[in-house]
Parts: C-alpha cells; sequence; structure tokens
C-alpha cells in the first residue's frame, strides 16, 4: 500500500517524464513536418487519420480538432478499414496512420492497399524503422524512450507524443491557411467559445425591457421605473436624447446623503456620460467593460440614441462568463 506521499510524487513524476518528453520530441521538428503540413495545406480530399488501440483514440482526438480548426478530416479505424471501410477513401485524400510500433497485423495489412491506391501515406510512429515508416511517403517521428508506466509498457508518454504531434500539425495547419476567429465562429456557432466570437449585444439586449425616464422626473418616477423593468438601472432622457443613467445603486446612495426626497429629480442623480457600448459590438467586448469598471449594466446608444440595456445576467445565462 503506498502512503498518500508516495501517490502524490508518483503523480507528479508522470507529468515530469511526458513533459521532458515531449520537449525532447518537440527538437527533431523537421523538414518532414514542413512536408507534412503544405501538403495538407493544399489537400484538395480530405485527411483520413487511422489507427489501432490506443492509437486509434488519439487518431479520432486529431481529426476533430483538425475539423474544428478548418482542416476536415475523417477518422478511419484500421481494423475496420479491411472489412469494409476502405470504401471512405477516394483518389485526393492524404492518410495519416498512428502506431507506437509501426509492426502492427492490421497495420501491415492496410499499407498496401493503401499504397495500391496511390494515396499519399504520412505514418506517426514511434519506430522510424519499422515496416510502417519504410512503406509511409513521409515520416513524423513520435518515439520516445521510455513509458510512464514503470513497466514500460501501458501507452502512455507514447499516446501523449502522438496527441501533441496532432496538435502541432492542427496548429501549424491553420496558421498556414490563415485560419481566422471568424472561421473558428462559424463552425463552433452552439459553444461558449463560438459565442464570444460572434454573439454581438444585440442579441442580448432586445429580450429586455427598455427603462427610461425623462431628466425632469421625480424619485418616486424613477424607483418605479427600476422596479418595474426588473434592470437593476434606468436610462435617463432629455426629450429623445440619452443623457445618462441611474442604477439601483445610485439610489441606495442618494438615500444615505439627502433626507429631502420629494425636491430629487432623475438628472440631480443620474451619472452624465455613463459607459456604455453600441448594439454591433461583440458580447464579450460587453462583459469585458462591465469587469474593467465592475458594473453589471452598460445602456446600448448608438450615436445616442438610447436602445436599451444589456445586464451581466444576459451574458451568463448564455454561457460566456
Amino acid at each position: 500500500m503506498k502512503t498518500k506521499s508516495e501517490i502524490i510524487q508518483i503523480g507528479a513524476q508522470v507529468f515530469e517524464n511526458e513533459a521532458l518528453a515531449l520537449i525532447k520530441l518537440g527538437k527533431t521538428i523537421n523538414n518532414n513536418f514542413i512536408e507534412v503540413v503544405e501538403l495538407l495545406g493544399n489537400i484538395k480530399g480530405n485527411v483520413i487519420v487511422s489507427g489501432i488501440g490506443k492509437s486509434a483514440i488519439i487518431a479520432q482526438k486529431i481529426v476533430a480538432t483538425l475539423n474544428s480548426t478548418g482542416t476536415t478530416a475523417v477518422f478511419m479505424h484500421a481494423a475496420d478499414a479491411i472489412h469494409g471501410d476502405l470504401g471512405i477513401i477516394r483518389d485526393e485524400d492524404v492518410l495519416i496512420l498512428l502506431s507506437k510500433s509501426g509492426e502492427t497485423p492490421e497495420i501491415k495489412m492496410l499499407v498496401p492497399l493503401i499504397k495500391s491506391r496511390g494515396n499519399k501515406l504520412i505514418a506517426m510512429v514511434g519506430n522510424t524503422k519499422s515496416y510502417l515508416a519504410i512503406q509511409a511517403d513521409i515520416v513524423l517521428d513520435t518515439s520516445v524512450e521510455k513509458e510512464a508506466c514503470p513497466n514500460n509498457l501501458a501507452p502512455t508518454t507514447s499516446t501523449t507524443a502522438q496527441l501533441v504531434m496532432g496538435d502541432a500539425l492542427a496548429v501549424s495547419l491553420l496558421e498556414y491557411r490563415g485560419f481566422t476567429a471568424a472561421d473558428f465562429a462559424r463552425i463552433h456557432p452552439g459553444g461558449a467559445l463560438g459565442k464570444q466570437l460572434y454573439m454581438r449585444v444585440e442579441d442580448l439586449y432586445k429580450r429586455n425591457e427598455k427603462p427610461l425616464v425623462q431628466a425632469q422626473d421625480n424619485l418616486t418616477k424613477v424607483i418605479i421605473e427600476i422596479s418595474a423593468k426588473r434592470l437593476g438601472a434606468t436610462a435617463v432622457m432629455d426629450g429623445e436624447q440619452f443623457v445618462g443613467l441611474i442604477t439601483d445603486g445610485d439610489l441606495r446612495r442618494m438615500l444615505l446623503k439627502s433626507p429631502q426626497l420629494e425636491k430629487i429629480k432623475a438628472s440631480d442623480i443620474m451619472t452624465v456620460n455613463p459607459k456604455s457600448i453600441d448594439e454591433q459590438s461583440l458580447v464579450i467586448d460587453a462583459l469585458g467593460l462591465m469587469r474593467k469598471y465592475n458594473i453589471t449594466q452598460l445602456p446600448v446608444v448608438n450615436q445616442g440614441i438610447y436602445h436599451g440595456i444589456i445586464h451581466l445576467h444576459d451574458i451568463i445565462k448564455e454561457g460566456i462568463l
């Protein structure tokens, strides 16, 4: 039975071992990597990524990362490939096969079938002298000296090396193709990351009431308006012109200072020229202003025209915060 301190040491040692292996592997990046990026960056078909066992699981993650960063990719399990899934391969496709040993039976059976079709074959392999490496058009070396497993058996460091090599390819391709934040948003519309890149203030504030009072309105009108519209604030108008903002915090501070409430008008307690945002701004920018100035509401104002209020709660509901 291991003690608590021994368990901590074992876990920390895995991090250290794998980190050191990755640093060493990163220094081996060479012209082969450049050749792969240029090949995949100009591909007319799909990138098909395949493997067996733990490598197959890593292959699926690489496919997901490539797809989310603008490179169309498909996963093909090496075992299923020789039982019909080869049918997904088209002439313009490029294949990446992942294997630690490069000698597994399924891989050795799959390679000649790919070669006979004339497709380019990239090996992401831990043994650069293996059958897979020798047969591949380009080799990406993911060899490691030792697994994090104390018996040097369970795929740990080797699969981490494959995973990071896949990430390195995806990021390099992203840069190579000029894949932008706007491109990312188009293919991530449902998640919080995508919303940060495409959701605009106008998408949220229109769901709210539009609180407003006139500058000469009395305190009772101000309190009723803030309470009724449930946004913790109201705009102050001079006719059609936006001139200020009153928050429930302004009301509390005023109540502490002034005993003559019946004489107070909206213009007496409003914040003149408050922080505001236009409706075409990104919601993430509105959140940035709220954080910077420690506020929870922003009036939406375009060229002096008041449209409504966006509240911190609106942003939280969308999962952006």
